[in-house]
C-alpha cells in the first residue's frame, strides 16, 4: 500500500510540476526573446531527464550496470514513440526545418554513437562489451557540441519582440522554474522507487525493470510536459523536450555516468539500442513524408501502437 501511495504522490508532482515548467518556459522564452525550441531543447529537456540522471548514475555507482543502461534506453524509445504519440494524438505537431534537418538527425547520430562505443571492443581481442570512462568522455564532448549548437540558434534566432508577460515579476517567473524543477525530480524519484518497488515483488529481473517501468517511470516528466505542451498550441516544446532529452540522455546521462564508472554492456543491449535508433529515423520519415512536416494524430497513434509492441517483445524476451 505504501507503494502505491507513493506512486500516486510522484503522478501528482509529476504533472503539477510539467505544468509549472511550461508555464515558466514559455515566459522565460517571451521575455528573453528565446525561440520556444531552444527553451525546449535546454531547460525543459535538462529538468524532466533529471530522473534517467538521478537513476543512472546511483545504479552504475552501484555497478548494476544493466539498469543504468536499460533506463536510458528504454527512456530514449519511451520519449519518442509513447510521449510524442501522446502528444501527437492531443494535438498535430508542427515541425521547424530545423529540427528536421539537424535536431532529430544529431538524435540519430547520437544513438548511433553510443552503439558504435559499448561496441567496439568486438574489433579488439578483449571482447567484453562496455562504455568506458573515455566513451563518457567522448560522448560529454558531443554534448559540448550540442550545447554550442543551442547557443548559437539562441543568438540567431531570436523570437518576435512581445510586450511583457502579465503574470507577474521575472523573479516569479524564476521561482516557478526551479520549482517545477523540484517537483519533476522528487516526482520523478518516487515513481521509480514505488515502480521497483511493485515490480520487485513478482519477481522481475532488472534490465526488464529499466527497459519498461523504469523507463516510463522517469519518461513521466516528458509525457506531462509534452503532452501540456501540445495541449497549449506549444508544439515547439512539445517537440524540443523529445528531442532534447533523449540528447541529454545519451550524450549527457550515459556520458557523465560512464566518465565516473565503466559501465558493461550486454549484447542484447544491442536489440533495444536498434530500436533506438529505428524510432528516431521513423520521425525523420513520418516529417518527411507528411504535407506541412507534421506529426499527425495517424502518427501518433502509429508511434504508441509500436511502443506496445515493443514492451510486449521486451517482456517475452525478459
Amino acid at each position: 500500500m505504501s507503494a502505491l501511495l507513493l506512486l500516486l504522490f510522484g503522478l501528482a508532482f509529476l504533472i503539477k510540476g510539467a505544468d509549472l515548467l511550461v508555464d515558466g518556459a514559455a515566459a522565460l522564452a517571451a521575455r528573453a526573446r528565446i525561440p520556444p525550441m531552444v527553451v525546449g531543447l535546454t531547460i525543459v529537456s535538462f529538468g524532466t531527464s533529471m530522473p534517467e540522471f538521478l537513476v543512472t548514475l546511483i545504479s552504475g555507482l552501484e555497478h548494476n550496470s544493466d539498469l543504468a543502461v536499460a533506463n536510458v534506453i528504454g527512456s530514449n524509445i519511451a520519449n519518442v514513440l509513447l510521449v510524442l504519440g501522446i502528444a501527437a494524438l492531443i494535438r498535430p505537431l508542427p515541425i521547424g526545418d530545423a529540427t528536421v534537418v539537424t535536431e532529430v538527425p544529431f538524435s540519430l547520430t547520437a544513438a548511433l554513437l553510443v552503439g558504435f562505443l559499448a561496441n567496439a571492443a568486438l574489433f579488439s581481442p578483449y571482447r567484453e562489451l562496455s562504455i568506458s570512462r573515455l566513451d563518457g568522455l567522448i560522448l560529454l564532448s558531443f554534448f559540448f557540441l550540442f550545447m554550442l549548437y543551442v547557443y548559437k540558434v539562441a543568438l540567431e534566432e531570436k523570437a518576435p519582440a512581445q510586450a511583457a508577460p502579465t503574470g507577474g515579476a521575472g523573479w516569479r517567473v524564476g521561482v516557478g522554474v526551479l520549482a517545477s524543477l523540484v517537483m519533476l525530480y522528487f516526482g520523478g524519484t518516487w515513481v521509480v522507487n514505488a515502480a521497483v518497488s511493485l515490480a520487485s515483488a513478482f519477481g522481475v529481473d532488472d534490465a526488464l525493470i529499466g527497459l519498461t517501468i523504469v523507463a516510463v517511470g522517469t519518461s513521466s516528466p516528458e509525457i506531462v510536459a509534452s503532452a501540456v505542451a501540445a495541449n497549449r498550441g506549444e508544439a515547439d516544446l512539445a517537440v524540443g523536450n523529445v528531442v532534447g532529452s533523449n540528447i541529454f540522455n545519451l550524450l549527457w546521462v550515459l556520458g557523465a555516468t560512464s566518465a565516473i564508472v565503466e559501465l558493461p554492456f550486454e549484447v542484447i543491449n544491442n536489440t533495444d539500442l536498434v530500436m533506438v535508433i529505428a524510432s528516431s529515423a521513423l520521425v525523420i520519415l513520418a516529417l518527411v513524408s507528411s504535407r506541412n512536416r507534421t506529426i499527425t494524430r495517424y502518427h501518433g497513434a502509429l508511434f504508441i501502437a509500436l511502443y506496445g509492441t515493443y514492451v510486449v517483445y521486451a517482456i517475452r524476451r525478459g
